[in-house]
């Protein structure tokens, strides 16, 4: 019997009803070619093989592998490899598997101590975003960083994390999960986000430029967002920039929006 192990983070799902909702949210065709990131015994991975043309999916304990391998392994549309998503080249890997090529959606219940990491991974980052973007991204993630993807301006929530990823996607909440839906239980409740990677409507002209500035802006949470950037821009020139985006002056970082940012990052790009 394989149990779940503290190393991995593993929290294995067993609620029907979110299992349900990560299915529906997916909206897998028959054409879909799926990646799934930590299948752990495979319950999610059973419900979306018989849905999608092929399910690619990376696991990095070996002993799950065996498990995965011994129950699935003569499914002709599922392929197993092993190692951490985080440090695997999957066309590398997928170079040998015509049929499991360029996979365009991703379904998954995510180990919560590395979503950070899995997440720019798939998106990539603000200077350098996903240059094959997937279709879509349905993950189950701890609630609180849920909460933080899809914030909106003005909340405690909205922070660095917020921009980076709504730059790149549009990101949705599909439901809340409880901690009971789990074995073993975490200790915080979970939810189910879908994100569509999408070109924001206003791009930043220097992309480098805007990440940097957002890290900054959130450097310092409660100080005034022209205190927390006066390193890279005097007082006075900002406060002239944001009233003439008729921003008050004694803004935070996070009430601005996300096109805000991408304005004044663009204002402040030399021509």
């Amino acid at each position: 019997m394989v149990r779940p192990r503290k190393l991995f983070a593993q929290h294995w799902l067993k609620s029907e009803k979110a299992l349900d909702a990560i299915i529906k949210a997916a909206e897998c065709t028959e054409g879909d070619r799926v990646l799934e990131i930590g299948p752990g015994t495979g319950i999610l991975t059973r419900r979306l093989l018989p849905l999608v043309q092929s399910l690619v999916a990376v696991e990095i304990d070996y002993n799950l592998c065996k498990l995965l391998a011994k129950q699935l392994g003569k499914t002709e549309n599922f392929l197993l490899l092993q190692g951490d998503f985080l440090t695997l080249d999957l066309p590398s890997h997928l170079a040998a598997f015509p049929n499991f090529q360029k996979p365009n959606k991703v379904v998954a219940n995510i180990p919560y101590n590395i979503t950070g990491p899995i997440i720019e991974k798939l998106l990539g980052t603000i200077a350098n975003p996903n240059p094959e973007p997937f279709d879509s991204i349905v993950l189950l993630v701890q609630k609180e960083v849920a909460e933080r993807l899809y914030a909106k301006p003005g909340s405690k929530a909205f922070g660095a994390l917020s921009v980076r990823v709504q730059y790149l996607a549009k990101c949705e909440l599909i439901c809340t999960v409880p901690a009971a839906a789990f074995h073993p239980p975490p200790k915080v409740d979970s939810a189910v986000v879908r994100l569509y990677p999408q070109k924001i409507e206003i791009p930043a002209l220097d992309p480098r430029r805007l990440e940097n500035l957002v890290k900054l802006g959130f450097g310092a949470k409660r100080k005034m967002l022209r205190n927390n950037l006066q390193s890279v821009v005097e007082r006075d020139r900002l406060t002239h920039l944001l009233e003439q985006l008729e921003i008050n002056p004694q803004v935070r970082a996070e009430d601005l929006s996300v096109n805000q940012w991408v304005t004044l990052a663009n204002l402040l790009t030399p021509e």
